[in-house]
């Protein structure tokens, strides 16, 4: 296959350099300066990844790439643009685009991005010729259609009691190696829309894989600044997990990062305005995502957390315990007054499939009474009826419950996503009695102080 890269921009500074890169790893290299000529150039040569920018005199990016996709539907593009918002990335995401860049360009990450595009070309193309010869042809391509919607500074938790244990990982033995044991990003961009839970605003995310050993990154596609996915951020607990690092910010990523989490995720870039979607309440529209985009191993080792000691902590009638054990797990004990009551539920996170099968489907929850008082402040203004379940003095108000444990189900939801708070995958049993967001992250900075130590 020809390797031949058509370039789409009216900078001639940009199209100069990135030539020089991709001509010293042979590609063959075409550029055009406006719409009219690039589709021009592509109806004539079909080049196997165009590099196209969105803001030109004349025809703009979107709508090249719309004649594009008419023409030859899986040929690769990769957007580029210095200056886009979140809804112009998801727009070109959501037409086809491969990936969407920000400039100034990293031309490490650009080559990156070609070769994942060439190597997705590839597959298609090998996936076709299957088809011709096995059965009739069929739609190989589901392009993914956007899904309907369906603070505090953190304060330390003060603790009556400790135990800790002065060795807790890498120097003792560890148990046998995990099975997922490599760094993971995605396959492709993808691109999601719905409403903040307490903003109320219309946001989206947009997901771009990373190199290795980038970590999770949460940032605004109109800014250049980025918090990472790290307890070090962690600016509130206010009934959710918020992360904050100069001007970027992240809000209430806790469901997102849950599936991070099950999904062993350890490189991506996750764009969005300031809240991450709520969707219908729980994480399942996520792990469609992810699994949409598929999940690509790399090269480097995920290192993980192993815990070698029990590490407790107790305040009044709470408590929280990380213990060893050969795989992750938790064991979730809910005690809150009628109608929910005692609830109890216990998961080891074996595989995606349990997690999306078992935790992913329970919803966020709220009594009645906090959430008027919570309108009253004007939080919990994307709260509506088909996305948390909603719970007054004697019953459920608004929906059916997907489990009967669905409460404690979500608690566990909550606590794997803020123990991936280090970006790395935990090997330990956890219990836990009656905590929350506050309590997890305590943990979390009481590992992280041990590991560092």
């Amino acid at each position: 296959m020809e390797k031949k890269i058509l370039i789409v921009d009216d900078e001639e500074s940009v199209v100069k350099s990135i030539t020089g890169v991709l001509e010293d790893e042979r590609f063959d290299v075409t550029a055009a300066k406006n719409g009219e000529e690039a589709l021009d150039i592509f109806r004539q040569e079909l080049p196997l990844v165009t590099l196209l920018d969105i803001w030109m005199p004349g025809m703009d990016g979107i709508e090249v790439l719309k004649r594009m996709k008419g023409i030859a539907p899986d040929c690769p593009v990769i957007m580029l643009s210095g200056h886009a918002t979140i809804s112009t990335a998801m727009a070109a995401v959501k037409l086809g685009a491969f990936d969407f860049i920000e400039k100034p360009l990293s031309l490490d990450g650009l080559l990156l991005t070609i070769r994942r595009a060439i190597t997705y070309q590839e597959e298609i193309i090998s996936i076709k010729k299957t088809v011709e010869i096995v059965t009739e042809e069929t739609p190989l391509i589901k392009m993914m259609k956007p899904f309907e919607e369906s603070a505090e500074d953190f304060a330390e938790l003060p603790l009556s009691s400790i135990q800790d244990s002065p060795s807790l990982f890498e120097n003792q033995p560890k148990p046998k190696e995990a099975s997922h044991s490599r760094q993971r990003t995605l396959k492709k961009s993808m691109v999601l829309y719905g409403t903040g839970l307490h903003s109320g605003m219309k946001t989206g995310l947009l997901l771009q894989p990373l190199p290795p050993n980038r970590g999770i990154l949460f940032g605004n596609v109109s800014s250049d600044e980025v918090v990472p996915l790290h307890v070090d951020y962690v600016q509130t607990t206010e009934m959710a997990t918020s992360l904050r690092k100069g001007l970027a910010v992240a809000k209430t990523i806790e469901h997102l990062t849950a599936v991070f989490h099950a999904y062993r995720i350890t490189n991506l870039m996750v764009k969005m305005i300031e809240e991450i979607p709520i969707m219908d309440g729980s994480a399942l529209e996520f792990c469609k995502l992810i699994e949409e985009a598929g999940v690509e191993e790399q090269e480097e080792k995920a290192e993980e957390l192993i815990i070698n000691r029990r590490f407790e902590i107790h305040q009044e009638n709470k408590s929280l315990v990380i213990e060893p054990a050969e795989v992750f797990s938790v064991h979730y004990f809910l005690d809150y007054p009628l109608p929910i009551g005692q609830q109890t539920y216990q998961f080891t996170l074996e595989s995606e499939d349990g997690f999306k099968k078992e935790i992913a489907p329970a919803r966020t929850f709220g009594f009645l009474k906090e959430w008027e008082m919570l309108d009253r402040l004007g939080l919990g203004e994307g709260g509506r009826l088909n996305n948390f379940i909603l719970v007054d003095d004697e019953k459920i108000v608004n929906t059916d419950l997907r489990f009967p444990d669905e409460f404690a189900r979500h608690k566990i939801l909550d606590l794997i996503g803020d123990f991936y708070l280090l970006n790395r995958p935990i090997r330990g049993k956890v219990t836990a009695y009656r905590t929350g967001h506050t309590d997890n992250i305590y943990m979390m900075k009481k590992l992280l102080e041990e590991a560092e130590n």
